[in-house]
């Protein structure tokens, strides 16, 4: 036998073989799916030895397994399942095998993350599958506002929501909006410091009249809403020292407790309330605040600007 048919007989060999590993590995992933006793289990669960079997193939791999995480996910919620076992370790031998894959972490932490029947109720594990996203993709600002989404809409964590939108505004290609998604957590969660630097330094990155404007519109609601938590913090004081609360601002006052009249941002004096409470004046020309308001009252937004109609 010559050595160029040798050759050719050793690739057939090869390329026989490699089809058939490839069709026994196909089946081993589609085999659950084809029954429906089996479909609870997942017999390859190492993303090592998916990689060894793959032949090079990961990225198609990967597609398979995401396009299997996929149809889980819609049959189990289409059943209002409250057990999604397979979920996680779907998403993660994905993940694996294409770390680049983006939409498993955008779409897999939106399956995880709710409680059932809406998703899997599996927070914990949304947050490992961004942050293993992260690590592969630091430079991708998706995947800090997915964190930051998660921990605001799910955890109702403000504070490492706003980390997480900062993180992400800090990068070299990113949405202008990140650094005043960053500086709204932060004022939700009372980080006043870290809420005035995000908003002065939107103010001063943006080019943008709108933007600049909204800043300066979320830096007079800061300064509001620290206002009131410091004037109701002397309050509680007074009560707790006189053991009444104070029937005007006059009495802290004259107990040593302010300097002045305190005033807002517009120059109105705020106002002691029968209750201990501090109000604004005018709440309505305060957009954005948060404290301050009368009972029920929601913060109050800027008007809509009106588009110019057409003749």
């Amino acid at each position: 036998m010559s050595a160029t048919r040798r050759t050719s007989v050793v690739a057939l060999v090869t390329l026989l073989a490699s089809m058939a590993g490839a069709m026994l590995m196909l089946n081993a992933i589609d085999g659950p799916w084809r029954n429906a006793a089996d479909h609870e289990a997942l017999y390859l669960r190492s993303a090592k030895v998916l990689q060894r079997m793959s032949l090079g193939y990961t990225g198609l791999l990967a597609d398979i397994y995401w396009t299997r995480a996929v149809q889980y996910f819609g049959e189990e919620h289409h059943k209002d399942s409250s057990n999604y076992a397979l979920l996680a370790p779907l998403l993660d031998i994905t993940t694996q095998l294409d770390p680049r894959l983006l939409p498993a972490y955008e779409f897999g932490a939106n399956f995880l993350a709710p409680k059932p029947p809406l998703g899997a109720g599996l927070p914990d594990a949304a947050l490992a599958l961004i942050d293993y996203g992260i690590k592969h993709n630091p430079d991708d600002w998706r995947l800090y506002y997915d964190l930051g989404f998660l921990y605001y809409t799910e955890l109702k964590d403000y504070a490492k929501a706003a980390d997480a939108f900062r993180r992400g505004a800090e990068l070299p290609v990113t949405n202008m909006y990140m650094s005043i998604l960053a500086a709204r957590m932060a004022q939700h969660a009372g980080e006043f410091d870290t809420a005035r630097m995000l908003w002065r330094s939107t103010y001063e990155n943006s080019k943008e009249p709108r933007i600049q404007q909204n800043a300066v519109e979320h830096l007079l609601a800061l300064r509001v809403d620290e206002d009131v938590t410091q004037l109701e913090n002397i309050v509680a004081k007074y009560r707790e020292q006189k053991g009444r609360l104070p029937a005007s601002m006059n009495d802290l006052e004259r107990a040593g407790f302010l300097g002045g009249t305190p005033l807002d941002p517009k120059g109105h004096p705020y106002m002691l309330m029968a209750d201990g409470r501090i109000e604004v004046q005018d709440p309505q020309n305060l957009y954005f605040i948060t404290k301050g308001l009368p009972p029920g009252m929601n913060p109050p937004q800027p008007p809509r600007e009106k588009r110019p109609t057409s003749n």
